[in-house]
Protein backbone atom coordinates (compact mmCIF):
# COMPACT_ATOMS: atom_id res chain seq x y z
CA UNK A 1 0.00 0.00 0.00
CA UNK A 2 1.49 3.65 -0.87
CA UNK A 3 1.58 6.56 1.31
CA UNK A 4 -1.27 8.24 -0.69
CA UNK A 5 -3.29 5.14 -0.47
CA UNK A 6 -2.80 5.31 3.39
CA UNK A 7 -4.01 8.62 3.41
CA UNK A 8 -7.04 8.41 1.46
CA UNK A 9 -8.53 5.50 4.55
CA UNK A 10 -10.33 8.21 6.24
CA UNK A 11 -10.03 8.77 10.46
CA UNK A 12 -13.40 6.84 11.42
CA UNK A 13 -16.59 8.17 12.35
CA UNK A 14 -18.16 6.58 15.35
CA UNK A 15 -20.56 6.59 17.88
CA UNK A 16 -19.90 8.63 20.94
CA UNK A 17 -18.42 6.55 23.88
CA UNK A 18 -20.87 6.30 26.55
CA UNK A 19 -21.23 5.73 30.40
CA UNK A 20 -22.12 1.89 31.00
CA UNK A 21 -25.31 1.75 32.77
CA UNK A 22 -26.32 0.56 36.03
CA UNK A 23 -28.11 -2.35 35.19
CA UNK A 24 -30.01 -5.26 37.14
CA UNK A 25 -28.23 -7.83 35.16
CA UNK A 26 -29.69 -11.46 35.31
CA UNK A 27 -28.24 -13.19 32.38
CA UNK A 28 -26.43 -16.30 32.47
CA UNK A 29 -23.38 -14.76 31.96
CA UNK A 30 -21.04 -12.06 32.38
CA UNK A 31 -22.55 -12.14 35.65
CA UNK A 32 -22.36 -9.25 38.30
CA UNK A 33 -19.09 -8.59 40.02
CA UNK A 34 -18.78 -7.43 43.57
CA UNK A 35 -17.34 -4.06 43.99
CA UNK A 36 -14.65 -5.51 46.32
CA UNK A 37 -13.62 -7.30 43.26
CA UNK A 38 -13.93 -4.81 40.21
CA UNK A 39 -11.57 -2.76 42.70
CA UNK A 40 -8.96 -5.41 42.44
CA UNK A 41 -8.56 -5.08 38.93
CA UNK A 42 -7.73 -1.38 38.88
CA UNK A 43 -4.29 -2.62 40.83
CA UNK A 44 -1.34 -2.06 38.44
CA UNK A 45 0.72 -4.65 36.00
CA UNK A 46 3.07 -6.88 37.19
CA UNK A 47 5.66 -9.11 35.79
CA UNK A 48 3.45 -12.28 35.12
CA UNK A 49 6.71 -14.28 35.13
CA UNK A 50 7.81 -12.84 38.85
CA UNK A 51 7.21 -13.60 42.25
CA UNK A 52 3.68 -11.43 43.25
CA UNK A 53 2.06 -13.38 40.06
CA UNK A 54 3.44 -16.66 41.12
CA UNK A 55 1.75 -16.28 44.55
CA UNK A 56 -1.52 -15.50 42.87
CA UNK A 57 -1.59 -18.05 40.80
CA UNK A 58 -0.51 -20.89 43.58
CA UNK A 59 -3.27 -19.35 45.80
CA UNK A 60 -5.90 -19.40 43.20
CA UNK A 61 -4.91 -23.04 41.88
CA UNK A 62 -5.16 -24.45 45.39
CA UNK A 63 -8.87 -22.62 45.94
CA UNK A 64 -9.55 -24.35 42.93
CA UNK A 65 -9.06 -27.67 43.81
CA UNK A 66 -11.13 -27.97 46.41
CA UNK A 67 -13.98 -25.90 44.59
CA UNK A 68 -13.63 -28.95 41.85
CA UNK A 69 -13.09 -31.17 44.52
CA UNK A 70 -10.13 -32.86 42.44
CA UNK A 71 -6.19 -33.26 43.98
CA UNK A 72 -5.69 -32.56 39.83
CA UNK A 73 -3.97 -29.14 39.25
CA UNK A 74 -6.12 -27.13 37.42
CA UNK A 75 -4.80 -25.29 34.75
CA UNK A 76 -6.16 -21.80 33.36
CA UNK A 77 -6.59 -20.04 30.14
CA UNK A 78 -7.31 -16.64 28.92
CA UNK A 79 -10.29 -17.88 27.04
CA UNK A 80 -14.44 -18.10 27.75
CA UNK A 81 -15.96 -21.85 28.53
CA UNK A 82 -15.69 -22.81 24.13
CA UNK A 83 -12.05 -23.19 24.79
CA UNK A 84 -12.57 -25.60 27.77
CA UNK A 85 -14.30 -27.69 25.31
CA UNK A 86 -11.71 -27.77 22.47
CA UNK A 87 -9.20 -28.05 25.17
CA UNK A 88 -10.75 -31.01 26.51
CA UNK A 89 -11.22 -32.67 23.24
CA UNK A 90 -7.46 -31.86 22.05
CA UNK A 91 -5.83 -32.86 24.42
CA UNK A 92 -7.64 -36.17 24.66
CA UNK A 93 -8.35 -38.10 21.62
CA UNK A 94 -7.02 -38.68 18.20
CA UNK A 95 -8.04 -38.66 14.21
CA UNK A 96 -11.15 -40.72 13.97
CA UNK A 97 -11.35 -41.91 17.74
CA UNK A 98 -15.29 -42.69 18.26
CA UNK A 99 -16.99 -40.46 21.17
CA UNK A 100 -20.25 -40.73 22.44
CA UNK A 101 -21.88 -36.22 23.19
CA UNK A 102 -24.93 -36.01 25.30
CA UNK A 103 -26.56 -33.55 24.45
CA UNK A 104 -29.49 -31.38 25.88
CA UNK A 105 -29.50 -27.77 24.20
CA UNK A 106 -27.04 -25.33 22.95
CA UNK A 107 -24.34 -26.07 24.68
CA UNK A 108 -24.38 -29.89 24.14
CA UNK A 109 -24.57 -29.45 20.62
CA UNK A 110 -21.22 -27.23 20.64
CA UNK A 111 -19.53 -29.81 22.15
CA UNK A 112 -20.16 -32.31 19.64
CA UNK A 113 -19.45 -30.12 16.98
CA UNK A 114 -16.00 -29.06 17.95
CA UNK A 115 -15.13 -32.75 18.32
CA UNK A 116 -16.41 -33.29 14.89
CA UNK A 117 -14.88 -30.18 13.84
CA UNK A 118 -11.33 -32.07 14.96
CA UNK A 119 -11.90 -35.17 13.08
CA UNK A 120 -13.32 -37.32 15.25
CA UNK A 121 -16.52 -40.15 15.03
CA UNK A 122 -19.11 -38.72 17.09
CA UNK A 123 -22.45 -40.27 18.11
CA UNK A 124 -25.04 -37.92 19.77
CA UNK A 125 -27.58 -39.29 22.27
CA UNK A 126 -30.03 -36.40 21.75
CA UNK A 127 -33.01 -35.05 24.01
CA UNK A 128 -34.97 -32.51 23.40
CA UNK A 129 -34.58 -29.21 24.22
CA UNK A 130 -35.93 -28.39 28.14
CA UNK A 131 -35.52 -32.22 29.14
CA UNK A 132 -32.31 -33.62 30.91
CA UNK A 133 -30.84 -36.87 29.59
CA UNK A 134 -33.00 -40.06 30.64
CA UNK A 135 -30.04 -42.48 32.36
CA UNK A 136 -32.38 -45.34 31.00
CA UNK A 137 -32.36 -43.93 27.69
CA UNK A 138 -28.34 -43.43 27.68
CA UNK A 139 -27.83 -46.55 28.91
CA UNK A 140 -29.71 -48.59 26.44
CA UNK A 141 -28.27 -46.15 23.53
CA UNK A 142 -24.64 -46.78 24.62
CA UNK A 143 -25.01 -50.77 24.80
CA UNK A 144 -25.98 -50.82 21.24
CA UNK A 145 -22.61 -48.59 20.11
CA UNK A 146 -19.65 -49.59 18.95
CA UNK A 147 -16.67 -48.86 21.18
CA UNK A 148 -16.36 -45.55 21.85
CA UNK A 149 -13.27 -43.50 23.38
CA UNK A 150 -14.93 -40.79 25.02
CA UNK A 151 -18.09 -39.57 26.36
CA UNK A 152 -18.96 -35.72 26.56
CA UNK A 153 -21.53 -34.22 28.96
CA UNK A 154 -22.93 -30.80 29.86
CA UNK A 155 -23.69 -30.82 33.52
CA UNK A 156 -26.29 -27.15 33.65
CA UNK A 157 -27.43 -26.79 29.78
CA UNK A 158 -27.33 -22.92 30.09
CA UNK A 159 -29.91 -22.45 26.94
CA UNK A 160 -32.42 -24.39 28.69
CA UNK A 161 -32.51 -24.29 32.18
CA UNK A 162 -31.94 -27.94 32.53
CA UNK A 163 -29.16 -29.59 35.24
CA UNK A 164 -28.50 -33.05 34.32
CA UNK A 165 -28.05 -35.84 36.94
CA UNK A 166 -24.39 -35.73 36.83
CA UNK A 167 -23.18 -38.24 39.36
CA UNK A 168 -25.94 -40.92 38.06
CA UNK A 169 -24.75 -40.47 34.47
CA UNK A 170 -20.89 -40.35 35.12
CA UNK A 171 -21.66 -44.01 37.74
CA UNK A 172 -23.77 -45.86 34.83
CA UNK A 173 -21.48 -44.66 31.88
CA UNK A 174 -18.11 -45.80 33.93
CA UNK A 175 -20.16 -48.77 35.43
CA UNK A 176 -20.85 -49.61 31.24
CA UNK A 177 -16.97 -48.77 29.82
CA UNK A 178 -14.57 -48.22 33.19
CA UNK A 179 -12.05 -46.89 31.18
CA UNK A 180 -13.73 -44.47 28.98
CA UNK A 181 -12.51 -40.63 29.01
CA UNK A 182 -15.65 -38.19 30.66
CA UNK A 183 -14.63 -34.92 30.03
CA UNK A 184 -17.80 -32.65 31.46
CA UNK A 185 -19.07 -29.02 30.26
CA UNK A 186 -19.58 -27.65 34.03
CA UNK A 187 -18.98 -23.61 32.75
CA UNK A 188 -22.82 -22.39 34.30
CA UNK A 189 -22.88 -25.09 37.39
CA UNK A 190 -19.59 -25.58 39.00
CA UNK A 191 -19.15 -23.08 41.86
CA UNK A 192 -22.98 -22.84 42.08
CA UNK A 193 -24.25 -26.48 42.47
CA UNK A 194 -22.76 -29.57 43.51
CA UNK A 195 -19.92 -31.40 41.42
CA UNK A 196 -17.25 -33.13 43.06
CA UNK A 197 -14.91 -34.15 40.37
CA UNK A 198 -12.68 -36.90 42.12
CA UNK A 199 -15.29 -39.13 44.07
CA UNK A 200 -17.75 -38.83 40.53
CA UNK A 201 -14.82 -40.11 38.56
CA UNK A 202 -14.65 -37.35 36.04
CA UNK A 203 -11.56 -37.30 33.50
CA UNK A 204 -12.05 -33.63 32.51
CA UNK A 205 -14.31 -30.39 34.33
CA UNK A 206 -14.04 -27.20 32.72
CA UNK A 207 -15.93 -23.95 33.59
CA UNK A 208 -15.51 -20.35 33.13
CA UNK A 209 -14.79 -16.80 35.38
CA UNK A 210 -17.79 -14.92 33.76
CA UNK A 211 -20.37 -17.30 35.36
CA UNK A 212 -20.26 -18.23 39.10
CA UNK A 213 -17.05 -17.20 39.94
CA UNK A 214 -18.12 -14.22 40.57
CA UNK A 215 -15.15 -12.71 37.93
CA UNK A 216 -15.46 -10.89 34.75
CA UNK A 217 -14.88 -13.06 31.04
CA UNK A 218 -11.29 -14.12 30.25
CA UNK A 219 -10.14 -17.20 32.36
CA UNK A 220 -11.02 -20.81 31.85
CA UNK A 221 -10.42 -23.17 33.96
CA UNK A 222 -9.95 -26.92 33.88
CA UNK A 223 -8.98 -30.27 35.50
CA UNK A 224 -7.82 -33.00 34.20
CA UNK A 225 -6.99 -36.85 36.23
CA UNK A 226 -4.95 -39.69 35.88
CA UNK A 227 -6.61 -41.26 33.29
CA UNK A 228 -7.09 -38.15 31.07
CA UNK A 229 -3.52 -37.28 31.74
CA UNK A 230 -2.42 -40.83 30.48
CA UNK A 231 -4.81 -40.08 27.64
CA UNK A 232 -3.02 -37.60 26.99
CA UNK A 233 0.61 -39.04 26.71
CA UNK A 234 -0.85 -40.52 23.20
CA UNK A 235 -3.65 -38.56 21.92
CA UNK A 236 -3.07 -36.76 18.47
CA UNK A 237 -5.23 -34.28 17.74
CA UNK A 238 -3.08 -30.94 16.85
CA UNK A 239 -2.57 -28.66 20.24
CA UNK A 240 -0.88 -25.31 20.80
CA UNK A 241 -2.48 -23.10 22.87
CA UNK A 242 -4.31 -25.20 24.72
CA UNK A 243 -1.59 -28.16 25.23
CA UNK A 244 -2.32 -29.61 28.90
CA UNK A 245 1.43 -30.62 29.00
CA UNK A 246 3.77 -27.04 28.76
CA UNK A 247 0.56 -25.55 31.25
CA UNK A 248 1.06 -27.99 33.91
CA UNK A 249 4.97 -27.53 33.37
CA UNK A 250 4.86 -23.71 34.25
CA UNK A 251 2.38 -24.06 36.30
CA UNK A 252 4.66 -25.93 38.91
CA UNK A 253 6.39 -22.50 38.64
CA UNK A 254 3.50 -20.27 38.90
CA UNK A 255 3.57 -19.41 35.55
CA UNK A 256 1.48 -19.75 32.13
CA UNK A 257 2.87 -20.48 28.74
CA UNK A 258 1.80 -17.49 27.30
CA UNK A 259 0.79 -13.54 28.67
CA UNK A 260 -2.31 -14.43 31.03
CA UNK A 261 -4.83 -11.59 31.93
CA UNK A 262 -3.34 -10.40 34.95
CA UNK A 263 -6.22 -8.06 35.98
CA UNK A 264 -8.64 -10.71 35.57
CA UNK A 265 -6.06 -12.66 38.08
CA UNK A 266 -6.37 -10.31 40.80
CA UNK A 267 -9.88 -10.41 40.22
CA UNK A 268 -10.36 -14.31 40.86
CA UNK A 269 -8.09 -14.22 43.79
CA UNK A 270 -10.15 -11.66 45.57
CA UNK A 271 -13.47 -14.16 44.43
CA UNK A 272 -12.04 -17.00 45.76
CA UNK A 273 -11.61 -15.68 48.84
CA UNK A 274 -15.28 -14.09 49.25
CA UNK A 275 -16.25 -17.72 48.07
CA UNK A 276 -14.10 -19.94 50.64
CA UNK A 277 -15.49 -16.71 53.44
CA UNK A 278 -19.08 -17.30 52.54
CA UNK A 279 -18.80 -21.23 52.37
CA UNK A 280 -18.84 -23.75 50.15
CA UNK A 281 -22.20 -25.24 50.95
CA UNK A 282 -23.83 -22.07 51.98
CA UNK A 283 -23.31 -20.97 48.01
CA UNK A 284 -25.25 -23.96 47.14
CA UNK A 285 -27.72 -23.15 49.55
CA UNK A 286 -28.46 -19.69 48.10
CA UNK A 287 -28.24 -20.74 44.81
CA UNK A 288 -31.08 -23.52 45.34
CA UNK A 289 -33.04 -21.15 47.47
CA UNK A 290 -33.12 -18.09 44.83
CA UNK A 291 -34.04 -20.56 41.96
CA UNK A 292 -36.66 -21.99 43.95
CA UNK A 293 -37.93 -18.67 44.58
CA UNK A 294 -37.75 -17.93 40.75
CA UNK A 295 -39.70 -20.58 40.05
CA UNK A 296 -42.17 -19.79 42.21
CA UNK A 297 -42.75 -16.33 41.09
CA UNK A 298 -42.40 -17.77 37.45
CA UNK A 299 -45.85 -19.95 38.04
CA UNK A 300 -47.64 -17.38 40.75
CA UNK A 301 -47.41 -15.03 37.24
CA UNK A 302 -49.29 -17.94 35.62
CA UNK A 303 -46.19 -18.68 33.24
CA UNK A 304 -44.78 -22.08 32.74
CA UNK A 305 -41.24 -23.36 33.07
CA UNK A 306 -39.51 -25.29 30.22
CA UNK A 307 -37.81 -27.57 32.69
CA UNK A 308 -39.59 -30.01 35.03
CA UNK A 309 -39.14 -29.22 38.62
CA UNK A 310 -36.76 -32.37 39.04
CA UNK A 311 -34.12 -31.67 36.27
CA UNK A 312 -34.56 -27.48 36.76
CA UNK A 313 -31.15 -25.86 36.98
CA UNK A 314 -30.59 -23.53 40.50
CA UNK A 315 -28.34 -20.90 37.68
CA UNK A 316 -30.67 -20.16 34.96
CA UNK A 317 -33.92 -20.25 34.68
CA UNK A 318 -35.78 -20.80 31.46
CA UNK A 319 -39.94 -19.38 30.81
CA UNK A 320 -41.96 -19.65 27.86
CA UNK A 321 -43.13 -16.96 26.81
CA UNK A 322 -47.18 -16.71 26.66
CA UNK A 323 -48.06 -17.51 22.42
CA UNK A 324 -49.31 -13.75 21.95
CA UNK A 325 -46.68 -11.44 23.14
CA UNK A 326 -43.26 -10.77 21.17
CA UNK A 327 -40.53 -11.84 23.47
CA UNK A 328 -38.09 -9.53 21.92
CA UNK A 329 -40.08 -6.40 22.07
CA UNK A 330 -41.00 -7.33 25.86
CA UNK A 331 -36.98 -7.87 26.56
CA UNK A 332 -36.43 -4.86 25.04
CA UNK A 333 -38.65 -2.93 27.13
CA UNK A 334 -37.63 -3.60 30.48
CA UNK A 335 -33.55 -3.54 29.23
CA UNK A 336 -34.02 0.19 27.95
CA UNK A 337 -37.06 1.10 30.43
CA UNK A 338 -36.36 -0.50 33.42
CA UNK A 339 -32.79 -1.62 33.10
CA UNK A 340 -33.23 -4.93 33.76
CA UNK A 341 -31.54 -7.09 31.20
CA UNK A 342 -32.71 -10.61 30.84
CA UNK A 343 -31.79 -13.38 28.05
CA UNK A 344 -33.48 -14.35 25.12
CA UNK A 345 -33.71 -17.92 23.77
CA UNK A 346 -31.42 -19.83 21.43
CA UNK A 347 -31.54 -21.40 18.27
CA UNK A 348 -35.33 -23.32 18.14
CA UNK A 349 -35.88 -21.58 21.37
CA UNK A 350 -35.67 -18.11 19.61
CA UNK A 351 -38.34 -15.75 20.38
CA UNK A 352 -40.04 -18.48 22.27
CA UNK A 353 -38.31 -18.60 26.11
CA UNK A 354 -36.62 -15.63 28.00
CA UNK A 355 -33.99 -16.98 31.06
CA UNK A 356 -33.20 -15.55 34.28
CA UNK A 357 -29.67 -15.92 35.20
CA UNK A 358 -29.09 -16.29 39.14
CA UNK A 359 -25.63 -17.49 39.48
CA UNK A 360 -22.66 -16.13 40.76
CA UNK A 361 -22.61 -12.48 42.70
CA UNK A 362 -26.36 -11.87 43.39
CA UNK A 363 -28.57 -10.51 45.90
CA UNK A 364 -32.39 -11.88 46.77
CA UNK A 365 -33.66 -8.57 46.03
CA UNK A 366 -31.80 -8.21 42.87
CA UNK A 367 -34.14 -11.24 41.76
CA UNK A 368 -37.00 -9.77 43.26
CA UNK A 369 -37.21 -6.75 41.47
CA UNK A 370 -36.53 -8.51 38.26
CA UNK A 371 -39.35 -10.69 38.52
CA UNK A 372 -41.35 -7.54 39.63
CA UNK A 373 -40.23 -5.68 36.55
CA UNK A 374 -41.27 -8.42 34.40
CA UNK A 375 -44.92 -9.21 36.05
CA UNK A 376 -45.87 -5.19 35.65
CA UNK A 377 -44.22 -5.27 31.54
CA UNK A 378 -46.15 -8.47 30.75
CA UNK A 379 -49.58 -6.60 32.19
CA UNK A 380 -48.67 -3.89 29.81
CA UNK A 381 -48.07 -6.84 26.60
CA UNK A 382 -51.82 -7.81 27.75
CA UNK A 383 -50.84 -10.96 29.76
CA UNK A 384 -53.06 -11.74 32.78
CA UNK A 385 -52.00 -14.74 33.80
Amino acid sequence: MTIQERKAIPIPQVEPREPIPVQNLRIPGPTPVPAEVLAAMTQPMINHRGPEFAAIVRRVTARLQYFFQTASPVLTYAASGTGGQESAVANLFSPGDHVVAITIGSFGNRFARIAETFGLEVTRIEFPWGQAADPNVVETQLKALKPYRGVLITHNETSTGVLNDLETLTALIRQLNPDVLIAVDAVSSLGCVPLEMDPWDIDVVFTGSQKGWMTPPGVMMIAAGPRAWEANKTAKLPRFYFDWASSRKLLEIGQHPVTPPVSIFYALDVALEMMLAEGREAIFERHQRTADYVRWRVKQMGLQLLADHEHASNTVTAVLTPGDIDTKALLKKLREQDQVVFAGGQGPLDGKIFRVGHLGFFQEVDLVEAMDKMEMRLREFGFSG
